[in-house]
């Protein structure tokens, strides 16, 4: 007989996973040699910082030196760590440059704040309600017109007016309202709007795995494309940042604990943000519901659905809370401006039919009709196929506004670096046990067949809106008469108008050259309001006595509008110029 001594097996550090739970985990061994993909992936992060950076450089050092050799320094970092990226060979190595290209991403972003620092609307109309806010004055449904005397862009609307009031939810002003003193203009909103956006990027960074990271630095900071809205002062930007944490690793909720809480926090307060959330929510809330019901059953799902609303409607009101007791009524219509003010058609949408390829429609509320219906339809398809559309659930909502009427790509573009999240952590695997519902006439030897067609089905209200729309007629017939001009300028129109539907109308005349609708003309005479089928000779004057023409070859384009019912009448105007 002999003894012999048994030693354990020495344990070993787990390391992290690349993809969250419930896709397929694969280990990151921070000894071993990167992924190709990881090296390529930083390596994009670090190029992208080139965007925009010799501008801001430019721009620097005319005035502000220390700036321009902080922005050099970046060059150094940029092409440094491009060559290391491609060299090092251990994956915990890779990992620090990532940080490296991150800490290089937010100085130029610290930069370029201090560089250009001027807003926009947004931000002028934010840092005034925050000065409002902090007066104890109203803040909602007050227009503030002397804003936008130097070149602030004005918000349009289809009555011929302006819309001078603040139309967001309070967050963002009222997180501006303590940063007031520290400088003059809009510079306290465009710092949160900075602030958000450097905070929503860090800890974006933080929680994707780790050889993920750099794809929070290239969608949140490189590219040149959302510091420039962070700087602008977009509320968007904060509520994208309050979205980061729900976002990253979404399927895991609704299982309880701290983290469902402060994810639910994080909703109510993106929320409570900006309007863009409230698209964005009942994807999540619908997701959840899919995925706790195939895990726990239907009772559970709804309680845990119930309780993530239930935290996240808290702090919405909680915020709120201030408004809704002093100015009940302005605020409610505040928030909801967005959605009420009718304002002029713009964007890159299929709303473009009628404001550049046709000469207008009569049927211009079609477009907003169908992008509340192809909304309802991309929810009910998303409950329908949730395990096929569970990763899209970040993406699904914004295709909504590509047929409203104000179908601007900032809308798309603010809420990317959530598709980016959602790609990383929420992989097609996570939704293998989703529930989908599945009525009776879904079922049986025919099932593929009538998926198809509750497809089409739901599709089609949305479609055939925007069809009425886009073939809708010019409801006003358009024929200049006279133009006068000083020099190289017009001072004003003569037009005559034919109205050939049967609904009166009130026009309001703009001169375009180029994309989107111009300020207004004045009506210096002719009938407000013209009846069906009744002609009428109006005077216009440009809004600064002078409209300015054109090279030659460049289209000008005649448009009135008109807000009940929504309707917009184009011609190309071939001025006959007369000497005054």
């Amino acid at each position: 007989m002999y003894s012999a001594e048994i030693k354990p097996a020495p344990t070993r550090r787990q390391a992290p996973s690349t993809v969250s739970s419930g896709g397929p985990v694969t280990r990151w061994n921070p000894d071993e040699a990167p992924a190709q993909w990881h090296r390529v992936l930083t390596l994009l992060a670090d190029i992208s910082l080139f965007i925009g950076t010799r501008p801001l450089w430019a721009q620097a050092a005319s005035h502000r030196l220390i700036v321009a050799a902080v922005v050099s320094l970046c060059y150094a970092s940029i092409l440094a760590t491009g060559v290391l990226t491609l060299v090092v060979r251990r994956g915990r190595s890779l990992a620090r440059l990532d940080l490296v290209v991150l800490l290089t991403a937010l100085t130029l972003v610290v930069c370029g704040l201090i560089m250009n620092h001027q807003g926009s609307d947004e931000s002028v109309l934010t840092t005034q309600a925050a000065h409002e806010f902090a007066a104890g004055h109203q803040v909602y449904d007050r227009p503030w017109p002397w804003l936008f005397d130097h070149g602030v862009a004005l918000t349009a609307t289809m009555n011929g007016g302006y819309d001078f009031t603040y139309g967001y939810p309070p967050l963002a002003l009222m997180l501006t309202a303590p940063l007031l003193w520290v400088g003059h203009g809009s510079t306290p909103a465009t710092m949160v709007g900075t602030g958000a956006l450097i905070t929503g990027t860090v800890v974006m960074w933080r929680m994707l795995p780790v050889p993920w990271r750099s794809a929070a630095t290239l969608t949140c900071l490189g590219l040149g494309l959302l510091p420039t809205y962070a700087r602008l002062g977009y509320p968007a930007i904060l509520a994208c940042a309050l979205l980061i944490p729900v976002v990253v690793g979404w399927p895991r909720m609704g299982r309880g604990g701290r983290a469902d809480i402060a994810r639910a926090v994080c909703l109510g307060a993106a929320c409570a943000a900006q309007q863009l959330p409230w698209f964005l929510t009942p994807f999540l809330l619908a997701g959840v519901y899919a995925l706790r019901r195939g895990d726990l059953g239907a009772r559970a799902a709804a309680i845990a659905v119930g309780r993530i609303a239930g935290i996240a409607a808290a702090t919405w009101l909680l915020i709120n809370s201030y408004f809704i007791v002093s100015e009940p009524h302005s605020w409610f219509s505040g928030i909801a401006l967005p959605l009420t003010q009718d304002a002029d058609i713009h964007g890159q949408g299929l709303v473009d039919i009628s404001l550049y390829f046709t000469d207008g429609s009569d049927r211009l509320a079609w477009y907003a009709h169908a992008s509340l219906l192809l909304a309802a339809a991309l929810l009910a398809l998303f409950v329908l196929f949730v395990r096929r559309l569970g990763p899209a659930a970040t993406v699904l909502p914004w295709c909504a506004f590509y047929v409203a009427t104000r179908s601007q790509d900032g809308y798309y573009l603010l809420m990317t670096p959530l598709w980016v999240a959602a790609a990383i952590t929420a992989p097609w695997e996570s939704f293998r046990t989703a529930w989908q519902p599945r009525p009776a006439f879904l079922r049986g030897t025919h099932r593929r067949g009538a998926l198809m067609a509750a497809v089409v089905l739901l599709l089609a209200p949305s479609a055939a809106a925007v069809t009425l729309g886009a073939t809708g007629s010019p409801p006003l017939r358009m024929q200049v008469t006279e133009a006068r001009r000083a020099a190289h300028s017009v001072t004003a129109l003569t037009v005559g108008v034919t109205n050939l539907g049967d609904a009166a109308l009130s026009p309001h005349f703009t001169v375009t050259t180029g994309q989107g609708m111009s300020r207004y003309w004045t009506v210096a005479s002719g009938p407000s309001t013209l009846a069906g089928h009744a002609f009428g000779r109006y005077e216009l004057r440009p809004p600064d006595g002078g409209f300015t023409l054109p090279k030659a070859g460049t289209r000008m384009r005649l448009r009135a509008v008109s807000a009940t019912p929504m309707t917009m009448s184009s011609t190309d105007l071939h001025l006959p110029l007369t000497q005054p």
